[in-house]
């Protein structure tokens, strides 16, 4: 239906008030065709707000729209700062572990919100976790606000990193 959509909306070129569109529609643009009316920086941060779910998760068409972001956004090498971190909101959920990794806590409150992880998504996380090197501190330090925070991440911890939560 959405693709539908973006063919009616755009049937005489681009619109200019496309950001009154709902966001999920802006998953059937490129940044190309989205140019005239914003910055490739404006459109992936609406990206990210959209309902990344309404194209499955390995579909070479979400895998580009990472492609795409990482390259607009001129993310050197594997570490995402908090800045570009918000800019890709949901897209976050896409990042591979390395990017997890290098990226330390930066991704930690976004990745929380992703319905689902790879199993290298996991490792990533329980390891940025474990290392307590983030602005959550060490799972020794939580309380339950930080609990709450990270609720999304909850299934991904191990036995090891439960232990040291603070009853």
């Amino acid at each position: 239906q959405l693709s539908c959509l973006v063919k009616v909306v755009t049937l005489h070129g681009i619109p200019k008030d496309l950001d009154s569109y709902p966001k999920d529609l802006l998953l059937f643009l490129s940044p190309s065709d989205y140019a005239a009316t914003g910055s490739c920086r404006q459109y992936f941060a609406n990206i990210g707000k959209a309902n990344l779910d309404v194209l499955q998760r390995e579909s070479s068409q979400r895998k580009q729209l990472l492609v795409e972001a990482l390259a607009c956004l001129k993310i050197p090498g594997t570490q995402v700062n908090e800045e570009n971190a918000e800019i890709l909101g949901r897209l976050v959920c896409d990042l591979g572990g390395e990017y997890i990794k290098s990226s330390g806590g930066n991704l930690l409150k976004r990745l929380s919100q992703c319905e689902s992880f790879l199993p290298d998504q996991e490792e990533a996380i329980r390891s940025v976790i474990s290392s307590g090197n983030t602005t959550f501190g060490p799972p020794v330090e939580w309380s339950a606000f930080t609990l709450n925070e990270l609720s999304g991440l909850i299934p991904v911890f191990n036995h090891s990193i439960l232990q040291k939560i603070p009853k």
